[in-house]
C-alpha cells in the first residue's frame, strides 16, 4: 500500500457504491478524502467504517465541490486521485498504478487512465466510448480542475509530461435507469447553461483545458465551441447519435448498446437543445432574465 497518493471522492447517497468503490482503491492508497453532499442513506457512515476523512457541505456543481474538497483537506501526499462513487480500480490497475507511482521521474506531472463504461453490465467498447483517456492522477499542486457547470477536465500546463496507464478502471452505476434519466436531467442543465455561456458570458469562460496538454479532452471541447454549439437545435443531437452509432460502429455495442448510444448521445443532447429553445423562447436575448430563469425555473444560481 502507497500513502504517496490521496483519493477525493464527492458524494451523494451513494450507499449502492462507496463500499465497491473504496475497496477498490484501498490497494493503491489509505489516504481517503470524501466530500458528502449530506446523504440522507448510510454513504457516511460506510465510508468512515473503511477509513475515509469525511466533510459535509452543500452541493453547487462539481468543480466548486471539488475544489472545495482539496482546499479544506489540504492532502500532503505528492499525488492525487480523482474518483466518483460510482468508479471503481480493476486488479490490473490495483497493481499497476503503484508501480507507475513509485518509478515517476521527477518531471512526469499526470496519469491518464483509460476509462471503461459499463452499462447494464455491458462494456461499451464502440462509438468513440472506448478508450476514453482522463486525466484522474496528477502530481499534488500541479493540476487545477476547470470551473464549469458541466463536464470539468483537471487540467495541466502545456508541455506537461503525462502517461497512460493500462489498467482497468470502471464506470459502472448499480442504480437503474430511473436515476440514470433523473441524473442526467440535472447534468442537461449543467450542459444547457455552459453552452449558453459561450454566447451570453453569464460568468468568465474557464479556457483553461483550451491550453492545456490534454489532446484529446481539447480536441473534443473545441469542435464543441466552434462548430457543435453553432448547428441548430435539436439537428445536432441527431448528428452526433449518428455519428456515434453508425460511423463509429456504435450498433457492433448489440441491444444494450443502442439504449446506452441513444439515451446518452440522442436523448441526453436533444434535452440540452430543449432547455436552451425553452430559455431563449422565455429571456429572448436578455442575459439578465436568463440568469433569473435559471435561477426560479431551474433552482440554479449561475453568478460565480
Amino acid at each position: 500500500m502507497s500513502n504517496e497518493i490521496a483519493a477525493i471522492i464527492l458524494t451523494f447517497n451513494e450507499e449502492i457504491h462507496i463500499e465497491r468503490c473504496l475497496r477498490s482503491i484501498l490497494p493503491v492508497t489509505d489516504e481517503i478524502y470524501v466530500i458528502d453532499s449530506f446523504s440522507r442513506d448510510k454513504t457516511v457512515e460506510i465510508a468512515k467504517s473503511l477509513g475515509a476523512r469525511v466533510a459535509q457541505r452543500k452541493w453547487k456543481h462539481y468543480s466548486d465541490q471539488f475544489a472545495w474538497g482539496l482546499d479544506h483537506f489540504q492532502p500532503r501526499c505528492d499525488w492525487i486521485l480523482r474518483m466518483d462513487a460510482d468508479e471503481y480500480f480493476e486488479p490490473d490497475l490495483q497493481e499497476e498504478l503503484p508501480h507507475l507511482i513509485q518509478n515517476a521521474d521527477d518531471d512526469l506531472m499526470g496519469i491518464y487512465l483509460k476509462r471503461k463504461t459499463v452499462f447494464n453490465g455491458k462494456f461499451i467498447r464502440h462509438g468513440g466510448t472506448y478508450p476514453m483517456y482522463m486525466l484522474r492522477v496528477w502530481r499534488n499542486g500541479a493540476g487545477e480542475i476547470e470551473q464549469r457547470w458541466k463536464d470539468a477536465h483537471v487540467t495541466l500546463p502545456p508541455g506537461t509530461k503525462t502517461i497512460i496507464a493500462e489498467g482497468g478502471w470502471v464506470d459502472e452505476s448499480l442504480k437503474g435507469i430511473t436515476f440514470w434519466v433523473k441524473k442526467h436531467n440535472d447534468y442537461a442543465s449543467g450542459e444547457a447553461i455552459d453552452l449558453l455561456n459561450i454566447k451570453y458570458q453569464f460568468f468568465k469562460d474557464d479556457q483553461s483545458l483550451l491550453m492545456s496538454s490534454d489532446k484529446q479532452a481539447k480536441r473534443k471541447r473545441i469542435i464543441k465551441r466552434n462548430y457543435y454549439s453553432r448547428l441548430p437545435l435539436g439537428l445536432r443531437a441527431w448528428l452526433y447519435f449518428l455519428y456515434r452509432y453508425v460511423l463509429r460502429l456504435g450498433f457492433l455495442d448489440g441491444r444494450e448498446g443502442f439504449v446506452w448510444h441513444y439515451l446518452q448521445g440522442f436523448w441526453y443532447r436533444h434535452l440540452v437543445d430543449v432547455k436552451i429553445r425553452e430559455v431563449t423562447r422565455a429571456c429572448g436575448e436578455d442575459r439578465e432574465k436568463m440568469i433569473a430563469y435559471f435561477s426560479d425555473v431551474f433552482g440554479l444560481d449561475i453568478r460565480q
